[in-house]
């Protein structure tokens, strides 16, 4: 099980050996001992995005290299979740909300843009982490599940599936016991989600204790509204 701590603006989730996939240009599949998560300043316009993590990892004294995250929330705002074989940690801020109606014509949305340079987009990140050894493939299905759960949660407490921004990274213990499946009626799978619902209901409940979350797109300070409508049809019957 890997252990979470957080100092300087910079949450560490370190699992010794663990093999990692994240999402984002900097993600992929990689082996490393910790990953972490990152809090960026007001105007962060910084593109080097490997290099920033390494150095604010470094400047929190956390020795042990590793991919990571980044977000507008402060990780003092980080809550963890624990069930069996499975650890998620969670970072959430929605000033950034992402919807996605399911009849788009009928809603008359008017999304906002960046009304100012210090925005930072709030983010839902998670680093979720598992005892047991999944393969390259089993490891991707935690990350749809988890990403699942991510908005499952996300959709009853503020009406949107996700933020512009989110992003995660799901570990296994190569030298753990196997598990072939990471759905959501599997053992690894169930308790991610449950794991990634109550993490992220509490690091919401923490980062919104004293102001209120936007309450729809238009309230946001910076958001987008999936408005496209997509041309259905059946596949060639051949």
């Amino acid at each position: 099980m890997f252990e979470a701590r957080t100092r300087d603006g910079v949450c560490q989730c370190a699992s010794e050996g663990a093999r990692w996939l994240g999402t984002g240009p900097a993600g992929g599949y990689r082996r490393a001992d910790a990953v972490y998560n990152v809090t960026v300043p007001e105007g962060f316009d910084r593109t080097d995005l490997d290099s920033y993590v390494d150095e604010r990892r470094r400047a929190a004294d956390f020795d042990v290299a590793g991919p990571g995250l980044l977000t507008g929330v402060d990780v003092a705002h980080a809550r963890c979740a624990s069930v069996g074989s499975v650890t998620a940690v969670a970072t959430v801020g929605v000033s950034n909300p992402a919807a996605l109606p399911l009849d788009p014509g009928e809603e008359d949305y008017d999304a906002p843009g960046r009304e100012a340079a210090d925005w930072r987009p709030g983010t839902v990140n998670l680093v979720v982490g598992t005892d047991r050894a999944l393969a390259d493939g089993t490891l991707a299905e935690l990350l749809a599940t988890c990403v699942e759960a991510k908005a499952a949660t996300l959709s009853p407490l503020v009406g949107v599936p996700g933020t512009t921004s989110d992003a995660a990274l799901v570990g296994t213990n190569p030298d753990g016991d196997s598990a072939a499946f990471a759905g959501s009626a599997t053992a690894v799978g169930s308790t991610a989600r449950a794991c990634v619902r109550d993490a992220i209901r509490a690091s919401f409940e923490a980062r919104y204790a004293d102001d209120d979350p936007p309450a729809s797109v238009e309230d946001a300070r910076h958001g987008v509204v999936t408005d496209r409508v997509a041309t259905v049809f059946e596949p060639d019957r051949v």
